[in-house]
């Protein structure tokens, strides 16, 4: 029973090991192509109004992508944080101030988690004519959340991070591990 009680421990940290060596180099693979869309997700409203570090360092990235012409429109999507403050309007207030054009941004102040954006995103796939998507996150949340948009009905999705990195990554990386597998097991 040890024996096989340890080849298990030794299988899931070889697993996660694996896991996590691809996740890492998936979200930090930050070449992405044109795409139609790109759908910044939401984090931390400060409770004074302000952007997280981690939040507007995502915008930042998304606006470059804007700017340099490989994305169309943005997405930006959130929920309405503890703080007070619905991510999305905040999202899209930072980057009016930037100088993107309010009607190159689609708001959904619905998008608690990543599965919901997903699923609020793929409500406007025809609406808006979007065949292609840049998901922009922390790195190691872009292969979930790459895998989610296909799961929805996309078939070309990208990913785009920023550089920025904090102490809470490696424990955002065993989520990720855990979040990855419960979001394959059946609905």
């Amino acid at each position: 029973m040890r024996l096989l009680t340890k080849t298990f421990l030794i299988l899931l940290v070889l697993w996660f090991s694996i896991h996590t060596c691809v996740t890492i180099i998936d979200g930090m693979n930050n070449t992405p192509r044109n795409a139609d869309l790109g759908v910044v997700l939401g984090n931390k409203v400060n409770e004074d109004g302000t952007l997280s570090a981690r939040l507007q360092k995502r915008l930042e990235r998304a606006l470059s992508l804007y700017q340099d012409g490989r994305i169309k429109m943005l997405l930006v999507s959130g929920g309405h944080g503890k703080e007070g403050f619905d991510e999305g309007n905040k999202m899209r207030d930072f980057l009016i101030k930037q100088g993107v054009p309010a009607g190159a941004i689609i708001t959904d102040n619905q998008g608690d988690n990543t599965l919901k954006t997903v699923q609020n995103t793929a409500k406007l796939k025809s609406d808006y004519h979007i065949e292609s998507i840049i998901v922009v996150s922390q790195y190691y949340h872009i292969t979930r959340s790459k895998m989610l948009f296909r799961k929805n009905g996309f078939d070309k999705v990208f990913g785009a991070s920023p550089n920025y990195f904090e102490w809470r990554d490696g424990y955002s990386l065993v989520r990720e591990f855990v979040a990855f597998y419960t979001e394959l097991l059946p609905a």
